[in-house]
């Protein structure tokens, strides 16, 4: 089949936009991820002094590398429409956010829909696989105090105490908020058959759009991070807990990431924008925390609850294009979520400048010494 002058030029187009975007990612990365840890370099004396200080300017400085990695998309066209509860109300109030796992584009979507949330993003630790420790992202996670979990029968249980042992070192004495988890513990398409095997097994619903969630990591943070008086076990982080005052975890935040036909977004397309631009779909879904289960097996029955309902979401959207109403309303209402591209200007504006006084800065000490 010949190809027209016109098809060559857009593919043309397309290559010479996606190599653009690559050389203007790794200029970015460059610069900004070399200014954050310089910066806290800079601050350690403030974290001997006033460490909540020092979090709360970490946390900051965080929230807008984010961004520049939600930039990328966003400037791709890569949006998001919000539908269910509205997660604002409790972006002041620890959380736990449940996440369904297609592609790497998953984590991506959440830096951006999360990113006008309050102080969410800046306040929040991530759960991923130890994998991501090693890509261009992991010394900022690093620093920022992420949980990098090992998946595997072999690792599952050290890997529990590890993160038990993470979240009361760090979770408080860092003053977060929100904690993110994929409790599928991969993506999609890698453990679907074995999912779907296990449930006939078992006796258990058939799923196609999501697959069974494990429970290990969602027990461990419910029973570290709920207040004593919300289920009777010990709260992580004791003295600093008490300084704090903290209610403890109050909520968990079902939500669920719905890709038009089903064609999940991967971080290369994020950052090469070679697809066309496209709208992604984030239902959330709030539950006091004191309605969740303790005990393991009611909480599995739970948890398994949450991803039934989560097939029958994306099962609705794939056919329609929309997520269901809300139980008492007769329509569902759907939010577009929106960046300022001012904003995001002025933040990429900012790394290019910080890298540019680095550079200046290591320049005139390697003067001054040789």
């Amino acid at each position: 089949m010949a190809v027209t002058l016109e098809q060559a030029q857009r593919v043309g187009y397309t290559c010479l936009k996606a190599l653009l975007r690559f050389a203007f990612m790794v200029a970015n990365n460059l610069v900004a991820i070399p200014s954050y840890v310089l910066y806290l370099i800079m601050l350690q004396p403030l974290r001997l002094l006033d460490s909540k200080s020092f979090w709360y300017i970490e946390g900051v400085l965080f929230k807008w590398l984010l961004a520049m990695v939600a930039s990328w998309g966003w400037w791709a066209g890569y949006t998001v429409v919000e539908w269910g509860d509205d997660v604002k109300a409790v972006s002041e109030d620890e959380a736990m956010v449940l996440v369904n796992h297609q592609a790497t584009g998953d984590v991506c979507t959440l830096m951006m829909c999360l990113q006008d949330k309050g102080t969410v993003v800046r306040q929040m630790m991530w759960l991923m696989d130890h994998i991501f420790k090693y890509t261009n992202f992991g010394i900022v996670s690093l620093i920022h105090g992420d949980f990098f979990i090992r998946q595997g029968r072999a690792h599952r249980d050290q890997q529990l105490v590890l993160l038990k042992e993470h979240l009361e070192k760090y979770y408080r004495s860092r003053n977060r908020k929100w904690i993110v988890l994929f409790p599928e513990g991969g993506f999609l398409r890698k453990r679907r058959e074995t999912s779907q095997a296990f449930a006939k097994k078992n006796n258990l619903p058939f799923l196609k759009h999501v697959t069974l969630p494990r429970l290990g990591a969602t027990q461990v943070i419910l029973k570290t991070l709920v207040a004593p008086q919300e289920n009777g076990t010990p709260a992580g982080g004791d003295a600093v807990m008490k300084e704090s005052k903290s209610k403890g975890l109050q909520w968990v935040i079902d939500t669920t990431i719905a890709y038009p036909k089903g064609e999940p977004i991967d971080i290369q397309t994020w950052i090469l924008g070679y697809r066309q631009p496209t709208v992604t779909h984030v239902h959330y879904r709030i539950f006091p925390v004191k309605d969740v289960p303790a005990e393991p097996e009611a909480l599995t029955h739970w948890l398994y609850q949450r991803f039934i309902e989560k097939e029958d979401l994306l099962t609705h959207f794939y056919e329609t294009g929309a997520f269901p109403p809300l139980q008492g309303q007769t329509k569902a209402i759907s939010r577009e979520m929106t960046l300022s591209n001012l904003w995001l200007v002025g933040i990429q504006s900012l790394a290019f400048l910080s890298g540019g006084m680095w550079y200046c800065i290591f320049q005139y000490f390697y003067h001054c010494l040789f």
